[in-house]
């Protein structure tokens, strides 16, 4: 991805809120396993609803 342009990246939405996040460097291996936009959002839909 050296060289891309921020708008070009490629995006996912994120399973537990919907919103759309983009590519990060620190995902570049595992891009095709990754479901979530935060670790908040991957700890919320682990944990059910509880806060």
């Amino acid at each position: 991805m050296k060289g891309v342009k921020k708008q070009h990246l490629p995006q996912k939405i994120c399973v537990t809120c919907g919103r759309p996040f983009t590519w990060r460097k620190k995902w570049e291996k595992v891009w095709d396993e990754v479901k979530y936009c935060s670790d908040w959002c991957r700890t919320k839909r682990a944990g059910g609803t509880s806060q």
